[in-house]
């Protein structure tokens, strides 16, 4: 069953079209989830992406964009409420107990791919952004959105998707001496 049937699919309660829908696009926000945050969290905060899109169908309008977009937009509201929440979590286990203060696993990742890739100086680096432009770097590099689905999926012109994702490569050659960590697009 074609996703682009009707002028407005999304406004249908076709449990069969929303299937397809989640068979389509749940194993890729999934990854784009779990490159954020974690395997651990991942399967949640899939599966609440998809009840925000069954929940907001009705608000999705076609003219404006694509369904995968759409989807990734939410699913990077939902990693940044998750993050929020886990931070309020770790502050007030931080006051009851130094050890528990930690930074969040978006975080922890960055540093691991990071370190792995380009050392200690990319991790700081990535971990320094903007969440803004981490969040076009993120949707590009781990989601492999285009510029015009990361417009579309953070509510922002095509030129601010440009713009934060220069600024991001920008500051990350700066802080690695000139070298350019991430292949031209």
């Amino acid at each position: 069953m074609p996703l682009e049937t009707e002028t407005h699919p999304l406004a249908r309660d076709d449990p069969e079209w929303f299937t397809v829908l989640y068979d389509r696009y749940a194993g890729d926000i999934h990854r784009y989830i779990a490159g954020r945050l974690g395997w651990e969290p991942a399967g949640d905060l899939t599966a609440d992406v998809f009840l925000v899109a069954f929940r907001k169908r009705a608000s999705f309008h076609p003219e404006r964009g694509e369904i995968k977009p759409w989807l990734y937009g939410i699913a990077t509201k939902v990693v940044s409420r998750h993050r929020r929440t886990e931070g309020r979590r770790l502050k007030a286990l931080s006051q009851v107990n130094a050890e528990y203060a930690a930074d969040g696993h978006e975080d922890q990742a960055t540093a691991r791919v990071a370190a792995q890739l380009a050392g200690p100086q990319l991790a700081r680096a990535i971990k320094g952004l903007a969440r803004a432009d981490r969040d076009v770097l993120f949707l590009t590099a781990l989601g492999g959105l285009s510029y015009q689905e990361v417009a579309e999926a953070l509510g922002v012109p095509v030129g601010t998707v440009g713009s934060r994702l220069n600024r991001a490569k920008r500051e990350l050659r700066r802080v690695l001496g000139g070298v350019n960590p991430l292949k031209e697009n």
